[in-house]
C-alpha cells in the first residue's frame, strides 16, 4: 500500500508490482499473542500455539519450598511464529526449542515467559519445548496475586481460574487442553499426588520417592493438580474397573471419618451422575481432602476438597457438585471465563439431582424454595449469570440462579428433551469446549422450541423472574414452600465455594 504515496503512472506500476509480490510471497513469521483474547483475563493462554502434551518432571522440598525440574511441551504452531509466550510465574533457567537453545525473557510479574526460538516455527509444525527451572513458588506473584498454597500441610498447586503458572509453563486457558505425564519427587515421608492414574513410584536416591501420574484424556491446565504433603493414600478400583485413588491429610482430626464417608462414595455418586449426563468421561476417579484450602476444586479425575467442608459431618452433596464438573467444566470446558454458568450452574443442579436421589428433597422442591426464599430485592437477582464479570465469577447467583435456569429449561421442554440436551452436549463436545450460545442453540434444536425469552429472563436479565422455575401452573397453585432437608448443606457448600476462590 506504500505505492499509493506516489503519483502518475508510477502509482499503477508500483501497485501492480505490489499485488504480484503479495501473491507470490508469504508474510514473515510474527510473534504469537500473549493471550487468547479472553476479556476476563487478557493474558490467559497464548496465541499461535496448541499444546498437545505436557511432560512435567519435578523435585519438591516442602521444608524450603524449592521446586526444580523441567517441563517438556509438545506443541503445534497455529501460525508462522517468530516467538511465542508461555504462561509462567517462576524463573526459567534455560529453554530449548527442537533441541536448540532459545532466547527467553522471564516476565514473572505478569506471568509470561517469552520464547524466541533459534529458527521460526512454521504453521502446522510440531515443536518440542523444554523449560528448566528452579524457584520458590510462594515468593512469585502475577498481577499481585499468588495461587500457590504452602504450610504445615505441605504444598498445593490448586486454584481457579489460574494455578498452573506456579509450577509449570503452559498455555493456560481451558480452550487448549492436552494430555499429561506428571512426575514429582518428594521426601519419603510425603506423598505426591496429581491427576489420572498412578503409573509407578520409584526411588533413585536415599530419602526421596518419585511419583509418576498419567492423564490420557484432554485436560485443562487449571484442572491439573500438584499436591505434596503427609497424606493417607488409599488405592482401589471402581466397580467397573477404573483406578480409584483417594488421599486424606494427616491433620484432618475429627473431620477424617466424615471426609471418608463422603469421598469414598465417589464411584456410587458418579454412577448416578452418569445416568443423568452420560458415561463418566475419564480413566480414573478419586478425591483428595486437605487442610490447605477451604474451598473445593474439580481437578480432573481427582477433585480436591477443603477439610472445612466436613467439619459438621458427611457432605455427599459437595461430592456430587465437584464430580458433576467432571462432565461440565472438565470434559466440556468453558470457551471463555464469562461462560462460567456452564460449569457452576450445572454442578449446582447436580446437587439437586443427588438430593432427590437420596430422598433429601426433590429438584422441584429445591428450585421452588430457592426462588421463594429470595425476595425481589435479594442479591441473587442482581447479578447476570451469563456474564457475571471477573470479580463475580463465583458469586452465589452463578450457582443458585444458574441451577434455577436449568430447572426453568426442564419445565419448558420436558424431562425427555432436557436430559437428551445434557447428554448430547457431552457427546458432541467432550474433550473440547463450548459457549453459552452454543448450549442454547443445542437446546432449541433438540426441543424444537424457541427458548430465547426463557434464557433472556433467567440468564441474561437482572431482577427476579415473574414466574418461578417450575412454570406458571405450579406458580399459581403453590403454597408456602417447605425447606428441603438438603437445602442448608447445599447453601453452605455454595457460600464456601463463592467466598474462598482466589479471584
Amino acid at each position: 500500500m506504500r505505492a499509493r504515496t506516489r503519483t502518475g503512472l508510477g502509482v499503477l506500476a508500483a501497485g501492480v508490482a505490489s499485488v504480484l509480490l503479495a501473491g507470490t510471497a508469504s508474510a514473515a513469521p510474527s510473534p504469537g499473542a500473549p493471550g487468547v483474547g479472553d476479556a476476563y483475563y487478557p493474558n490467559a493462554g497464548n496465541g499461535g500455539t496448541d499444546v498437545l502434551h505436557y511432560d512435567i518432571r519435578l523435585s519438591y522440598q516442602p521444608a524450603t519450598d524449592v521446586l526444580a525440574g523441567t517441563t517438556t511441551l509438545l506443541l503445534t504452531a497455529t501460525q508462522d511464529l517468530s516467538r511465542f509466550d508461555l504462561d509462567f510465574a517462576l524463573k526459567a533457567s534455560s529453554v530449548r526449542v527442537n533441541n536448540r537453545p532459545a532466547r527467553f525473557t522471564n516476565q514473572t510479574g505478569n506471568g509470561e515467559l517469552v520464547v524466541t526460538p533459534a529458527q521460526p516455527l512454521l504453521k502446522g509444525q510440531t515443536a518440542t519445548v523444554v523449560v528448566a527451572y528452579s524457584d520458590t513458588p510462594s515468593t512469585e506473584q502475577v498481577d499481585g496475586l499468588n495461587a500457590w498454597k504452602k504450610g504445615a500441610f505441605g504444598a498445593l498447586g490448586i486454584d481457579e481460574p489460574q494455578s498452573s503458572a506456579w509450577w509449570f509453563p503452559a498455555n493456560d486457558h481451558p480452550t487448549d487442553k492436552a494430555t499429561y505425564d506428571v512426575s514429582i519427587e518428594a521426601p519419603d515421608d510425603n506423598v505426591a499426588i496429581s491427576n489420572g492414574s498412578l503409573v509407578r513410584t520409584t526411588k533413585s536416591r536415599a530419602g526421596w520417592t518419585r511419583w509418576q501420574w498419567r492423564s490420557t484424556k484432554p485436560q485443562a491446565t487449571y484442572l491439573t493438580s500438584f499436591i505434596v504433603g503427609k497424606y493417607e493414600l488409599v488405592q482401589s478400583t471402581t466397580p467397573d474397573g477404573k483406578p480409584f485413588v483417594t488421599a486424606y491429610g494427616a491433620d484432618l482430626g475429627d473431620s477424617l471419618y466424615a471426609a471418608k464417608a463422603s469421598v469414598e462414595r465417589t464411584p456410587e455418586i458418579n454412577e448416578f451422575l452418569a445416568s443423568q449426563f452420560g458415561p463418566y468421561p475419564f480413566e480414573a476417579e478419586g478425591g483428595v481432602v486437605t487442610s490447605g484450602i477451604t474451598f473445593s476444586l474439580e481437578n480432573q479425575t481427582r477433585p480436591t476438597y477443603g477439610a472445612r467442608n466436613f467439619r459438621a459431618g458427611s457432605n455427599t452433596t459437595l461430592i456430587a457438585h465437584e464430580n458433576a464438573h467432571q462432565w461440565y467444566g472438565d470434559n466440556v470446558s468453558l470457551g471463555r471465563w464469562s461462560d462460567i454458568w456452564l460449569n457452576e450452574g450445572f454442578a449446582s443442579y447436580a446437587e439437586w439431582l443427588w438430593s432427590e436421589h437420596e430422598g433429601e428433597g426433590t429438584v422441584a422442591e429445591l428450585a421452588q424454595y430457592t426462588y421463594d426464599s429470595n425476595a425481589a430485592d435479594a442479591d441473587l437477582w442482581k447479578l447476570v449469570p451469563a456474564d457475571p464479570g471477573a470479580d463475580n465469577q463465583f458469586d452465589n447467583a452463578v450457582y443458585d440462579r444458574g441451577a434455577l435456569t436449568l430447572q426453568a429449561l426442564r419445565t419448558a421442554v420436558g424431562d425427555e428433551a432436557f436430559f437428551t440436551i445434557l447428554k448430547t452436549w457431552q457427546a458432541q463436545r467432550g474433550g473440547s469446549d463450548g459457549r453459552i450460545l452454543d448450549f442454547i442453540a443445542l437446546a432449541e434444536k433438540i426441543s424444537g422450541k424457541p427458548l430465547h425469552d426463557l434464557f433472556q429472563t433467567w440468564l441474561y436479565t437482572a431482577g427476579k423472574p415473574a414466574v418461578g422455575p417450575n412454570g406458571a401452573a405450579a406458580f399459581s397453585a403453590r403454597s408456602a414452600s417447605v425447606k428441603p432437608r438438603s437445602f442448608d448443606q447445599i447453601q453452605a457448600n455454595h457460600r464456601i465455594l463463592a467466598a474462598e476462590h482466589a479471584h
